[in-house]
């Protein structure tokens, strides 16, 4: 099963994915496009089989970065990238950034 990133580009999804996240797990994966860190990260994300029931959004951050400081503000993290954060109930109950990004920590929050 490949990934299927939904693209987060404006600050309306936020209310969404706070809301779907009562419903089931939200991923949020915040990419450098200019960070070799950030490829490999986001490649490793995309080879691993994602846990069935999570919704994935990616934010290019380069493009997009007022909506990454939003969203640390919003759920309580220090903006990093890349970075996974795991919403659920409204919080982000999982952060990592760097190196310890892997579907396996993002799947035992599932």
């Amino acid at each position: 099963m490949s990934m299927n990133w939904m693209d987060l580009s404006q600050e309306e999804q936020l209310s969404k994915i706070q809301s779907d996240s009562f419903l089931r797990p939200v991923v949020i994966f915040k990419h450098s496009t200019r960070c070799s860190i950030s490829s490999m990260a986001k490649s490793r994300l995309e080879r691993a089989t994602p846990p069935q029931g999570m919704d994935f959004y990616y934010l290019d951050l380069i493009r997009f970065r007022s909506l990454s400081d939003r969203i640390a503000g919003l759920f309580n993290v220090r903006h990093e990238s890349p970075q996974v954060l795991v919403v659920k109930d409204g919080k982000c109950v999982y952060d990592e950034s760097h190196m310890g990004i892997s579907m396996e920590q993002i799947a035992a929050r599932a």
